[in-house]
This record gives C-alpha cells, structure tokens and sequence, in this order.
C-alpha cells in the first residue's frame, strides 16, 4: 500500500492517503501532550509502542465481535485503517475516579465507582475539550439518537473486554478515551487503544504504566509503555 498525500496531522498521529479512497495510513508519532496540548514533550520510540499495542488490542477486539477502523499493522510506525468520517466527540468510561473527575468531583484518586461511567466530550482542543451531554450532541447535530445508542453501547461493550485483557495481563483499566466514525452507515471504533489514552494501574503496585507518567513528571515513561507492549506481546 503506497502513503500518499498528508490529510490531517494531530498531536500523536498522521493520517496519509493511498491509492485505495477507501483507507488511509496511520502513523504513529513520538510527541507527547498533556493538557490539551499545554505541556508538550517527547516519549523515545512512543510511536512504535503505540502503534504495535494499538494493533495487539484491535486485533482482540475484533476476535471478541467489535469493528474498528484497524486493517492491519504494516510496520514499525504505520498500521492501514478504513477512512472514516470522525465524530466529534471523546467517549470517556471510568471504572475508577482519576483525572478530572476527582478534579470536578472532589474524589479520592483510585476510588471505585459503582458502575463504570460515560462521559461525552466535544473534540476541541482551544476549548479544552468540553463535557457535553446527549442533549447538545442532538442539538448541534454532532450524532442522531441512533448514533448515540451505538457508541454508549459500544463503548460499554469494549469496557469489559478490555478489562478482561488487562486483568489477565495483571493491569487494571482505570479509565480510557474512545473514538468512533461513521462508515457505510454504521458507526465503527476509530483512533487509537493504548496508554497515551488510557490509564494503567499494575495490580499490586499500583505503578502506573500509563502517560499520567509524563503528565505528572514521574519519571520512566518510557519503560512504563514498554512494559504495557511486552505484555500485550506475551
């Protein structure tokens, strides 16, 4: 498959064209952002870790019945995707209170919820990535009702199996961050799994095998994604 014309570039990953209209080239990058792109920095070889864990976790996820944009890993850097078009929305399910939920709520990091939550964000990163509710997605027509089903469907669906993964890999899935688009009529799992978009706790240690380690200066960021690869790798 030949990478052709550059189509959009974000803070950790580009998306080329090839001779098929129908899939793009993903490439993985090694920059590293933190609060919407305030902090910035570099993670050695991040692209490379992420791209082949993202691929690992796809590859599972279609095992267990969910689509995503994933067609395959192609090297190092670059995995083919189906083209689909992005809603703009952030999924977020928590299993945990971490991040600015403990920020919004007051909680005690590493709290556990009830039951996992969802939370929708509307994908601006000037705006600092907003929450929103199902009534400004149908409003701002961002998602029909449909839509909406769908991806909190979904989204929930790939919550248990991946905490299945990772438990059986000795991690707990605190939270993480979805995308989703549209393709053919139907809404598919897009962007990327990994730990630049969810939270990792070891179990036992609570070590954090995740980017909370660059957002928080804690050091071994690096060897904390390499750690996330080796297992996922087993």
């Amino acid at each position: 498959m030949t990478k052709l014309e550059k189509i959009y570039e974000g803070k950790a990953k580009i998306l080329y064209t090839t001779e098929d209209p129908d899939l793009l080239i993903q490439y993985f990058k090694d920059d590293a952002t933190a609060f919407n792109a305030q902090k910035k920095g570099t993670i050695a070889e991040k692209g490379i870790m992420n791209n082949h864990i993202a691929a690992k976790i796809f590859k599972h996820l279609a095992a267990e019945g969910i689509e995503s944009h994933f067609v395959e890993l192609l090297n190092d850097r670059e995995m083919l995707v189906k083209r689909v078009q992005i809603v703009p929305l952030e999924i977020i399910i928590r299993n945990r209170a971490a991040g600015s939920l403990c920020r919004l709520l007051g909680l005690t990091e590493g709290m556990t919820l009830a039951s996992p939550t969802l939370e929708f964000c509307y994908k601006d990163d000037a705006l600092g990535d907003p929450q929103v509710n199902e009534y400004h997605i149908r409003a701002l027509k961002w998602a029909s009702d449909d839509e909406i089903r769908s991806i909190t469907t979904e989204a929930f669906r790939i919550n248990e199996v991946l905490k299945k993964f990772f438990l059986n890999l000795k991690i707990e899935l605190i939270d993480f961050k979805l995308e989703f688009g549209r393709v053919q009529n139907r809404i598919i799992l897009a962007d990327e799994i990994s730990p630049d978009t969810c939270r990792l706790w070891e179990i036992g240690t609570g070590n954090k095998l995740d980017k909370d380690r660059f957002r928080r200066d804690l050091g071994h960021v690096e060897q904390a994604y390499q750690e996330v690869l080796r297992r996922v790798s087993q």
